[in-house]
């Protein structure tokens, strides 16, 4: 799985598309690594688009959740962007948005989380 990295207001923005379930679990927490280890205190944000993402499963939401663990304990800035109509009832029902920092769009949380 490869997320496509660009900078935007002083934040690096990853696209991630497509399903994030139990098969794509290894491969998106692959993909997640070297973005994590550079979020730090000091660097730049790192928000994940998330408006090309259809569903995501538990498993997925672990990786998010450790990921959110690993960005706090850098003392990093993480967060998530512009979930789908699906992906945010998961999120809500799930009460995952009380763990993940969300935002309604790019824009926002970039204006928010940017230097």
């Amino acid at each position: 799985m490869k997320l496509p990295v660009s900078e935007q207001k002083g934040a690096r923005v990853a696209q991630v598309t497509g399903r994030i379930d139990h098969a794509l679990t290894e491969e998106f927490t692959q993909a997640l690594k070297p973005l994590l280890d550079s979020c730090t205190a000091g660097q730049s944000a790192l928000v994940l688009d998330f408006s090309g993402v259809v569903y995501i499963s538990s498993a997925g939401l672990r990786v998010l959740m450790l990921a959110a663990r690993q960005a706090k304990a850098q003392r990093g800035h993480f967060a998530l962007a512009a979930l789908t109509p699906l992906v945010q009832e998961v999120f809500t029902i799930s009460r995952f948005n009380l763990i993940v920092p969300c935002y309604a769009t790019v824009e926002a949380a970039c204006e928010v989380l940017g230097t």
